[in-house]
Formats: structure tokens, sequence, C-alpha cells
């Protein structure tokens, strides 16, 4: 797991430690030293923690003129023991929220599994950004991490499944990727209607 590294592509567009509008701001990461576990493995040191023990993120991107951003998402999201998304939602979410963003793409294919608990947090996340045209959605996840969603009833507050599965996401430049999910989010949304 160690060598499990967030996308860092866009680095020359966008860091999160110099932008003082996230938690992140003027985070300082040692390459040599590895601080951070999930469980007893050592992750990358580029990884952020916000509070929990065993979910770890990196803001990828964020535009805050267009209203978005772009998480990828590492270990085992655990709402049911460690309430993971409370920890997500007050430290790095609400931040955002803050500053103008209304649409959240969180990236899940390094996240291995999902505990969920209520969804009072994901609701509170929703109505947070709902007025404002705003959604979030999980890309790239497992099928068994969806499972658990479903379960938890998630998808009455986020966008996630068949449709923003297996996208390449790395292929394409951040305005690109939020521009690719808003018409698949704007598709299903007609689709309703009909």
């Amino acid at each position: 797991m160690h060598d499990i590294e967030p996308y860092y592509h866009w680095r020359d567009r966008y860091i999160a430690s110099d932008d003082e509008n996230t938690p992140f701001y003027g985070r300082i990461y040692d390459e040599f030293t590895f601080t951070h576990k999930i469980y007893n493995y050592f992750i990358h040191p580029q990884w952020d923690s916000f509070g929990s023990s065993t979910l770890y993120t990196k803001i990828l991107f964020a535009d805050y003129d267009e209203g978005y951003a772009i998480l990828e998402m590492m270990g085992e999201w655990n709402d049911c023991i460690n309430n993971d998304v409370m920890f997500l939602k007050r430290e790095v979410i609400d931040k955002l929220i803050q500053h103008g963003i209304h649409k959240f793409i969180i990236i899940l294919e390094n996240v291995l599994n999902f505990h969920g608990s209520d969804n009072e947090y994901y609701e509170e996340w929703h109505e947070d950004i709902v007025e404002d045209g705003g959604w979030f959605c999980f890309i790239n996840i497992y099928e068994h991490v969806k499972q658990e969603m479903d379960d938890t009833q998630l998808h009455f507050f986020a966008h996630y499944g068949i449709t923003l599965n297996d996208l390449s996401w790395r292929a394409l430049k951040p305005k690109q990727i939020q521009q690719k999910i808003s018409g698949i989010l704007n598709q299903e949304t007609k689709s309703l209607h009909y």
C-alpha cells in the first residue's frame, strides 16, 4: 500500500497545500518518512489525513470559479465505527463549500471497503449544495462498495453506479472530467422525468 500515491499529473495546475482555502494549506510532505497507516500498513506520505484512522484523501483539483473539486480517496471508508463521513464533511467538504465549491467528484478506486451507518451527513452534504445546483458523486467504485452504499441508501443523496464507473479520468483534464460527469448526471436527470 505504501507505493500507491495520489494522482500527481495535475500538480502543474493545482496543489492543495498551496491553496489557502483548503484544510491542507501549508502542509509539508516528507517523501522519505512514512507516518500514516491503514491498520498495520504504511501508506504513501502524499495522502492527507483529516481525522480518520482508516481513510485518507487528496484534493487533486479545485476550481473556485467553476465551483467544483476533485478528490481521491484511499483506504477503508468506515462510518460504522469511525464515522469517517463526519470527519470528511466537517474537516474537508465544509471548508470547500465555504469557498464556493458545490460539485464534488470523489474518486474511490483505492477505497477497498465501505461500512455504512446512517446517512445523516450525506443528507446534510446534499442539502448544503443542492440549492446552488450542486451534487457529489463517487466514481470508479468496487461492486461490493456500491452494494454497501446501496444498503445505506446513499443513492438518495450521492450519484454513483454503473454510468460513473470505469471512467478513464486520468486521460482527461479536470474541466473535461467535470463536464463529462455533468453531462452524465444531466442525462440521468432527464431520463427520470420521462
